[in-house]
């Protein structure tokens, strides 16, 4: 049992006296391990972004050729630059509301901070997996209806593959590894996030029960 719960239980246990010394301990230890969840967040979320930027780094050159064959590569680059921006964005936020928790002084304005960090955290995660599921839809729909050009950027005649079906196939495939990155970017979420919202939530819920 960590110091909290001991503050938790030795404050309910007073039916008829409260020390006010006992109330303001439990309050700065809510205080601090809200900072401290808050903090992890921005760390994440930072460690993150220089993740997905670092695998930019180690993208193979013949599929960086690839997408200028196809077209799609100004588009690509702009794509994430802009992605990027609002990815610093809602670090920026994370930053903030870290900052804000750290200097707060009354048990409202605690819960007024946790329920603002939590609805960011909620709108990062929707946002990052909703341009997942859209970036996937838009490229697979693009390579399918110009499959001939990619079959013959790729030069798969060269290779021995059938351009029957080449489209169907390919499209199956890139459906299936989408999925799979898709699926594996929300089981990191809810992990990562989902553990570390779960425990700022319950830093809440101890805090509501304090005013009530």
């Amino acid at each position: 049992m960590d110091q909290l719960e001991i503050l938790k239980k030795q404050w309910q246990s007073s039916e008829q006296e409260l020390p006010k010394v006992s109330y303001n301990d439990i309050y700065k230890m809510l205080l601090k391990k809200s900072s401290s969840i808050v903090k992890w967040i921005f760390i994440i979320s930072i460690a993150e972004l220089l993740f997905w930027i670092g695998i930019q780094f180690l993208i193979p050159k013949e599929n960086i050729e690839l997408m200028r064959d196809m077209g799609v590569g100004d588009i690509m680059f702009y794509s994430n630059f802009i992605h990027y921006i609002i990815f610093a964005i809602f670090i920026y936020y994370f930053y903030r509301n870290y900052m804000s928790i750290q200097v707060t002084d009354n048990t409202k304005t605690l819960m007024k901070n946790i329920l603002k960090t939590r609805r960011t955290v909620k709108y990062f995660v929707f946002y990052n997996i909703g341009m997942a599921i859209i970036a996937s839809i838009i490229v697979d729909t693009y390579f399918y209806t110009n499959s001939n050009k990619l079959y013959e950027a790729m030069d798969f005649a060269s290779k021995g593959v059938p351009q029957e079906n080449f489209a169907n196939v390919f499209m199956l495939s890139q459906i299936l590894v989408g999925a799979a990155i898709i699926g594996m970017l929300m089981v990191f979420y809810w992990l990562i996030y989902g553990f570390l919202l779960r425990k700022l939530n319950r830093n809440y819920i101890d805090l509501k029960n304090m005013e009530d």
